[in-house]
């Protein structure tokens, strides 16, 4: 077996999560995200630091399901032979299996490689459907998830360096061509706009038939395609199943309730959506029923959509948003009282932020005081606070730090 090296833009951000694993035969290693989010470019950029350690190339066995001449392994069977004829070195071995999810009913096959404890098992996944079923409920604090994101702006200011393409000195021109481009790193080799949004239209029908038809029973595909695009062109907006449903029914397009979850739910687990709770702080309860969707990448919307005008709103949030989910915040939009907070982060060591995103301030005393006023209104604790925007000049006012949302995420800032 071969083991193929490229010449990859080095996705740090995610090797540093990843690293302290690389030699542990107790966790499975899982790496779940969205198509073409870049899995297998990072499985890559592990064997190649594998390499450099001194670890023989025999002692690596790579198999990718999604190609030849592994797609056509598709049941645990053949999937347990081909890991035998390949592993017959001794010492350890490091087993990576890109689009696991191709071989229904893996679970059981690949604990049993575990439990030879001299495999590092490193897996890939396209949807959530992943870690349900058997990996789930067997394995539980055997394995360990890593979300891969498409590429956050900072990381997609230097794939376009790495790839020899010229940047603009104005990182404002460069977060719109972010914004209308999308993250996804092969996107970033393109050169035309018609090129990058024609890859973003096949990815989109790569997502629905590999990971969504499969798994979803879709009687209608054209209603399905009208949700997604209802879903997708609302997103960062508070929504619910009900005013969904409602608002199909005012069209003449009569949709089941259980029928928008499900195709809702669809597209959360082919990693398209990620689903955003909004929380009452004084009631600290969930709002039941009511929660936005921002999209794991903005080339989505503008696939779907001819208009390339920027509703910066929704944009900056989305940005913001899956800026900080790339840095393993749990995150919530939060309510107090009449005021609204555009986010609520948690870190890992349960230390809280608060943060509202928008375009400017400056535009009025009005609007300063609207972006303002939830957090001033925030009287319990005494975490950061942070307003961003796009502003260059600015404001001081009751300790809540007002910031430049490009200088913030290219400077790899944390909250």
């Amino acid at each position: 077996m071969e083991i193929e090296i490229f010449d990859l833009y080095k996705r740090e951000k995610y090797l540093s999560k990843i690293r302290g694993f690389y030699h542990e035969c107790e966790i499975i290693k899982v790496l779940t995200g969205v198509r073409r989010c870049g899995k297998s470019s990072i499985m890559n950029l592990v064997i190649q630091e594998l390499l450099v350690e001194g670890v023989s190339k025999d002692n690596i066995l790579y198999f990718n399901l999604d190609k030849k001449p592994y797609d056509e392994v598709q049941t645990p069977k053949q999937l347990d032979e081909l890991i035998t004829k390949c592993s017959t070195v001794a010492g350890t071995k490091y087993l990576f299996i890109d689009e696991i999810q191709n071989v229904d009913g893996f679970e059981k096959t690949i604990n049993a490689w575990r439990e030879e404890r001299d495999f590092s098992i490193f897996l890939t996944g396209s949807n959530s459907y992943l870690l349900s079923g058997e990996l789930a409920t067997k394995l539980t604090g055997r394995y360990i998830e890593f979300e891969i994101l498409p590429l956050t702006f900072e990381e997609y200011l230097e794939a376009k360096a790495y790839f020899g393409k010229t940047l603009s000195l104005d990182k404002s021109e460069e977060l719109r061509n972010y914004i209308l481009e999308g993250g996804f790193p092969y996107v970033a080799k393109l050169n035309s706009v018609t090129d990058k949004r024609r890859y973003v239209q096949s990815l989109i029908n790569e997502i629905y038939e590999k990971d969504i038809r499969k798994r979803v029973k879709i009687r209608n595909r054209s209603v399905f395609e009208a949700l997604m695009r209802y879903v997708i062109n609302n997103f960062g907006s508070t929504t619910s199943l009900s005013n969904i449903v409602d608002d199909f029914a005012k069209k003449g397009a009569p949709i089941k309730r259980e029928t928008v979850k499900r195709y809702i739910d669809a597209l959360i687990a082919a990693k398209v959506l990620i689903e955003c709770d909004r929380f009452d702080m004084k009631s600290r309860k969930s709002i039941m029923g009511e929660k936005k969707y921002y999209l794991s990448d903005m080339s989505f919307f503008y696939a779907l959509n001819t208009d390339n005008r920027i509703n910066y709103g929704p944009a900056l949030e989305n940005i913001v948003f899956t800026y900080a989910l790339s840095k393993d915040y749990s995150i919530s939009v939060g309510r107090f009282g009449k005021f609204e907070c555009d986010f609520i982060l948690r870190d890992t060591a349960m230390n809280y932020a608060y943060v509202q995103v928008s375009y400017t301030i400056l535009a009025s005393k009005e609007t300063e005081d609207r972006e303002y006023k939830s957090l001033e209104s925030i009287t319990w604790d005494n975490y950061p606070r942070y307003v961003l925007t796009l502003d260059h000049l600015l404001q001081k006012r009751n300790g809540i730090v007002h910031a430049n949302l490009i200088s913030f995420i290219t400077g790899n800032s944390s909250f």
